[in-house]
């Protein structure tokens, strides 16, 4: 028997619950899927337990420098590693735990557990039930990327989700892939106290963002320890009596490196593989991604993807932001469009590297003309104060209409800081009304009104 519906939300990551929070409220019968963990990666193997191991990671170099603040500490600094897992545990549970009871709890909602599949572009089957509505919105999201590198099938390797399973130290943890992911892992162990090697195809780290943006954070990452391996061009792995190997091949140093464990930080594909996407006619492209116009509809009408699995955001603000983008289109009479967003983002590394709009690289390539300004960490009160002096802040700017194009603020209280500047380019405003703002003192956000003054043509 199929039961009827007037919409099916298949997935409870960041958008799900909230959808189907509007869509009860607006008396609607509503259904939502969900195969394995309410919160969806954010809340189980994402954000959440990450952060959760970056805060303890920065308490134990924090704790290790205590001299250099005064503070002295009688016995060497050390990491519980238990510990350190349950309260990444405790985090992610007691979210998980909070949104299913709020779904469960929600008058017009009806919670499955199972895999959904399609079997028609308005029915789903989960288990043994058929589930049909005229609306049906996926939030499925993604998943860790294991590529078809040589060997990788012969050795146990590490992803994003299994690596937080660990509660014992890797002695050397080996970081395939040098972008967001695999550098907040290897600052994070090598803070546990691990020996840690980077391992990136490319000729340097995080290709995404500027040259000096990229050099300062390798200059981070090894002044702590870390091994950056650059120019990996042929990278192959082959079982070890200490771990596992990892071919290299570099222009300089070892070919190989041996780690005791090995973990694949190389990218994310779509959880799109397995929903019979077929049989409702949804389009994706090359990689898996379900194709979406600029509303969020798929090649299927009455369908709707959002997050992870639709290619257009890779975050949880962004997965978020698809779910107000469809309810105001749908509930509120609202026209919102997906490339309205001004995409944001940050590197959680210490410290903190906080991205709005265009990198000075994208601006350039752009042909207009330019403003150009940059401070480093070091003539910044609040960083000197903190004695946490790395880093820079950045801002470019159109020449002609005044409008900031693009930030990137790497250094203490970046991820925050890059707030007023987002805020700023999100209302359109010349950057003059920021540069005279009046900010509050001693903080990391008083310094952009004067890079902001500082602002030069490029030549």
């Amino acid at each position: 028997m199929t039961k009827d519906f007037d919409a099916i939300v298949v997935g409870a990551g960041q958008a799900g619950p909230s959808l189907a929070g509007r869509l009860t409220a607006a008396g609607m019968k509503v259904a939502i899927v969900e195969r394995k963990l309410f919160g969806g990666t954010c809340v189980n193997t994402g954000c959440m337990p990450t952060k959760t191991l970056v805060a303890s990671a920065y308490a134990a170099h924090l704790a290790r420098r205590g001299a250099d603040f005064g503070v002295s500490i009688a016995s060497p600094v050390a990491v519980d590693m238990k510990r350190v897992k349950a309260r990444a545990d405790t985090v992610s549970t007691h979210a998980r735990t909070n949104i299913e009871t709020w779904l469960r709890g929600m008058d017009g909602l009806t919670v499955l557990e199972g895999h959904a599949r399609f079997e028609g572009s308005d029915v789903i089957r989960v288990g043994e039930e058929l589930l049909t509505a005229p609306r049906i919105f996926l939030n499925v999201g993604g998943r860790a990327s294991v590529p078809d590198m040589p060997g990788v099938d012969t050795v146990s390797y590490l992803t994003n989700t299994s690596i937080l399973r660990l509660d014992t130290l890797p002695r050397h943890l080996v970081v395939v892939g040098g972008s967001y992911i695999g550098l907040e892992f290897a600052q994070m162990y090598r803070r546990f106290g691990a020996q840690v090697t980077v391992v990136e195809k490319g000729p340097r780290l995080i290709a995404r963002e500027d040259e000096d943006v990229s050099d300062a954070i390798r200059d981070i990452l090894t002044a702590e320890g870390i091994t950056v391996r650059t120019d990996a061009t042929c990278i192959g792995f082959k079982p070890h009596a200490d771990g596992v190997a990892v071919d290299v091949d570099c222009t300089s140093g070892d070919p190989f490196v041996v780690g005791s464990h090995v973990l694949l930080a190389v990218g994310r594909r779509p959880n799109t593989d397995d929903l019979g996407l077929d049989k409702a006619g949804v389009a994706v492209d090359a990689r898996g991604y379900i194709e979406v116009d600029d509303f969020l509809a798929t090649s299927t009408p009455g369908i709707w993807a959002l997050g992870d699995c639709n290619g257009r955001g890779a975050f949880t603000h962004t997965a978020y932001n698809d779910y107000e983008i469809m309810v105001a289109n749908l509930l509120d009479g609202a026209s919102r469009r997906v490339s309205e967003r001004l995409l944001g983002y940050a590197l959680y590394i210490d410290p903190p590297l906080g991205r709005v709009g265009m990198t000075e690289t994208e601006a350039r390539k752009s042909g207009r003309k330019l403003l150009v300004s940059k401070r480093p960490m070091t003539r910044v009160g609040r960083a000197i104060e903190k004695d946490e002096t790395k880093g820079f802040m950045k801002i470019v700017a159109d020449a002609e209409n005044r409008k900031i194009l693009g930030a990137a603020i790497l250094g203490t209280g970046g991820d925050e800081a890059i707030h007023g500047i987002l805020d700023m380019m999100n209302a359109g405003a010349d950057y003059a009304t920021l540069q005279w703002a009046v900010p509050i003192h001693p903080t990391v956000s008083e310094l952009i009104p004067t890079v902001l003054g500082d602002l030069k043509p490029v030549v």
